[in-house]
């Protein structure tokens, strides 16, 4: 076996978060990023020895007239966030691309909308449309343990509450998003309380996580697990609450 010399000795990655067109989020590790624009121009960053938010500037390739901005921080001490301004999307006829539009019913059980902490629609609306990419027809209900339970018994063949269910009735990625989602109202405030979190928060995470499943995001694997938590993680922060698969300091 050959030694590596010191010299020779492939430089750490980095911990990136990338995102594509539409906003969705993936982690990744890195020695370089290329960040291609528009245009044509691009640039090359070295993240190899990123630290204190420093990175090296390989190759730049502007137009001389123009000025390229980058905003970059540490992100949990061993990640990096790079951000890059962008024009809005525009669609082939040159008109301003338009936001996913949702047919959502929102469905609850006996004795669930008097429920404190239940979220109002316009909560629910707000968290529903942060996750869509696409035009959707959701059903979102809220139900107590029991009916939670016999969901999940009938469906799952697990005899216990669970705090999301989610089924998705689009079955290849051409067919037009839809799904119901259920919230288990007594899980999330056990949860919500369990991981000292406020319930606005959990029941937001929760709404999210539903909705992505609706349009095909799993988390069977770990890389599948990373890149859905990545989105729910962004999707959260954007909607103003703490990353949601971080620790509560005391």
């Amino acid at each position: 076996m050959t030694k590596k010399s010191p010299a020779t000795k492939t430089p750490d990655a980095t911990r990136v978060v990338l995102f594509d067109a539409d906003g969705r989020a993936r982690k990744a590790s890195a020695h370089a990023l290329r960040i291609q624009l528009a245009d044509g121009r691009s640039l090359t960053l070295d993240l190899s020895q990123a630290t204190d938010g420093v990175v090296a500037l390989l190759a730049e390739h502007t137009d001389p007239r123009q000025q390229a901005g980058l905003l970059m921080r540490p992100d949990n001490g061993d990640a990096l966030s790079v951000a890059v301004t962008a024009t809005p999307i525009v669609t082939t006829t040159g008109t301003p691309a338009t936001p996913a539009e949702v047919d959502l019913d929102i469905q609850f059980g006996d004795g669930i909308r008097r429920r404190p902490g239940v979220p109002t629609r316009k909560q629910i609306e707000k968290c529903v449309k942060s996750a869509l990419y696409d035009d959707a027809a959701l059903t979102i209900r809220f139900v107590d343990e029991e009916e939670g339970r016999a969901l999940n018994r009938t469906y799952r063949g697990k005899d216990y509450a669970t705090n999301v269910l989610t089924f998705a009735y689009a079955e290849t990625a051409d067919d037009p998003v839809s799904g119901d989602i259920v919230l288990c109202c007594p899980v999330v405030e056990a949860e919500a309380k369990q991981q000292k979190k406020p319930l606005e928060a959990h029941y937001a995470h929760l709404i999210v996580h539903g909705v992505l499943h609706a349009q095909g995001y799993e988390h069977e694997d770990d890389a599948e697990a990373e890149e859905m938590e990545a989105i729910e993680t962004e999707t959260l922060q954007a909607l103003g609450f703490s990353d949601p698969y971080q620790p509560v300091r005391e």
